[in-house]
């Protein structure tokens, strides 16, 4: 199994499927949805639409992944990223993380998800209405 993949996918994402439990290695499996709020600085929105350089983008991602699964010895980590328009309500991203253990999972996730925001080349654009 890959131990990063990454993943844009035009538009809200799909549920998620479970994507297994490891075959019983994995005593933790996190797993972290980002969805659409209703507001944005006070003012009601319609959707945000996600902008990406997508080669850089994915790049980005996938080094992010490989650093956050060596440093927390995680046994694997899939991240899903909307690019275009997703209403709210929607689910815009998505995190999975699966470890032999819960407190590297969750230490794991919201480094990830810290890092993402800071250094990945993703940029959402509110539409008010």
């Amino acid at each position: 199994m890959e131990a990063v993949a990454v993943h844009l996918v035009e538009g809200p994402l799909a549920a998620a499927a479970d994507g297994g439990r490891g075959a019983g290695r994995s005593g933790a499996v996190v797993l972290f949805e980002g969805v659409v709020r209703g507001s944005e600085g006070g003012r009601p929105l319609r959707c945000l639409r996600y902008e990406a350089y997508e080669p850089m983008t994915t790049a980005e991602l996938q080094r992010l992944g490989g650093a956050v699964v060596g440093e927390f010895g995680l046994q694997a980590l899939g991240v899903w990223h909307s690019v275009g328009e997703v209403g709210v309500g929607e689910v815009s991203f998505r995190l999975r993380v699966r470890s032999a253990h819960r407190a590297e999972a969750l230490a794991a996730a919201s480094a990830f998800i810290d890092r993402m925001k800071a250094d990945v080349p993703l940029w959402k654009v509110p539409a008010f209405g």
